[in-house]
């Protein structure tokens, strides 16, 4: 009996909630109150700051996104047939390197063993030094 009690109490407190969470169009307090307690949608270059706290490079273009996926095609050429899938391993490997990961080259194994590529930790190793001279230099 208490266990009904307590769901039923929860499911009024829930539905209590939702209503108290429905727009009125004709109050504009509300509206407001709501709007300001809901961050507006973000832009990628206002993130790159907390992207660049967290040792994640901005993504690179031109001759720099060239020289990276060059650097992991050297490594095995079915890494960079998805691009976009390449250069994201590479942008999260660099926080890695820069965060003082205490194995960085079975990181980077690991990270780019997808597609049904599995590299070793010396394939690895070759993406930290590729890495280190086109995106991610040591700072």
């Amino acid at each position: 009996m208490r266990i009904r009690t307590t769901t039923a109490a929860i499911v009024a407190i829930l539905a209590v909630t939702v209503v108290g969470c429905s727009s009125d169009k004709g109050s504009d307090s509300k509206a407001a109150t709501v709007k300001s307690a809901v961050p507006e949608a973000s832009s990628a270059a206002d993130n790159s700051g907390a992207a660049k706290n967290s040792g994640i490079p901005p993504e690179p273009t031109g001759a720099e996104r060239d020289a990276v996926l060059a650097t992991i095609h050297d490594v095995n050429g079915n890494l960079t047939h998805d691009e976009d899938k390449a250069i994201d391993a590479a942008r999260n490997q660099c926080a890695s390197l820069d965060g003082g990961a205490t194995n960085p080259d079975h990181s980077a194994a690991q990270r780019f063993s997808y597609d049904g590529v599995t590299l070793t930790d010396d394939d690895g190793s070759h993406i930290n030094f590729g890495l280190r001279k086109t995106l991610c230099p040591e700072s």
